[in-house]
């Protein structure tokens, strides 16, 4: 396990700690349960900003056991048309989704409403055991429209999606897993640490490989020649040349001994 880096002290609603090859952020709002307000959406921007600028791994999770119980519900009542043809909330979760490095959210008591689209725009999710994810925007007159209508149907599929959308169901950690929305559940102590673990294994590999398949994965539609393209250009990368040299290295070796 890689030691732990420098903590930024630039945020109010973040804790940010900065590693060699990830970012660790921790949504810091407990008094209103790591509700995402204005100030929040801007400080996220920030590490979107820095993420794009040198591309790392990221780790996104929430302080005190909660991830994010919403949005900021006084904000939202104060925002009208114009607000909302910004997608303040949705442009910022777009950007997260489509960070260059794979990002993970470990996830435990409420994932919400924005909560929970924040969590969505992440590639792989890990729950504690008291992890709940929900969308009760209609409840309060609004939509989900920060990425759950588009993005809830192609992770856990039409039928729950809507089921979440439309009549209010929330997924708690066994529903989540059973729907492949997220990948295990850990006990609460455990969870950064396991949360760690992916990400150690995704730094075992070539930086340039995920960040290719992540924009093949996620190519509108996808078609053959993106995979080809794509593979070209990992073909005449020197990474890829040494890593299987390495592979073919240590089955020679490996074959020496038997």
């Amino acid at each position: 396990m890689e030691a732990p880096g420098t903590r930024t002290p630039a945020y109010e609603t973040l804790l940010v700690e900065e590693r060699t090859d990830r970012v660790v952020v921790v949504l810091n709002r407990p008094r209103a349960r790591n509700a995402i307000s204005a100030r929040m959406i801007r400080e996220l921007h920030q590490v979107c900003e820095l993420l794009e600028r040198t591309p790392k791994l990221l780790l996104l999770t929430g302080y005190g056991g909660v991830f994010a119980g919403g949005a900021d519900i006084a904000e939202l009542l104060d925002r009208g048309r114009d607000e909302a043809l910004q997608g303040i909330n949705s442009r910022l979760f777009e950007r997260v989704r489509r960070l260059p490095m794979p990002t993970v959210a470990a996830v435990d008591g409420w994932a919400l409403g924005g909560g929970a689209e924040l969590a969505y725009a992440c590639d792989v999710r890990i729950a504690g055991p008291d992890a709940v994810f929900g969308n009760p925007e209609p409840g309060l007159g609004i939509l989900a429209a920060a990425g759950a209508c588009r993005l809830l149907p192609r992770l856990v599929g039409e039928s729950v999606a809507k089921q979440m959308l439309l009549a209010g169901r929330r997924l708690d950690a066994p529903a989540a897993l059973a729907c492949g929305l997220v990948t295990e559940i850990v006990p609460a102590a455990e969870l950064t640490e396991r949360a760690h673990g992916v990400l150690d294994r995704m730094a075992r590999s070539s930086a340039t490989a995920l960040r290719l398949t992540k924009l093949v994965v996620d190519s509108p539609g996808g078609h053959p020649a993106v995979d080809d393209l794509a593979q070209a250009v990992l073909f005449e990368g020197a990474d890829k040349r040494e890593r299987m040299t390495r592979f073919l290295e240590k089955s020679a070796e490996r074959e020496d001994r038997v």
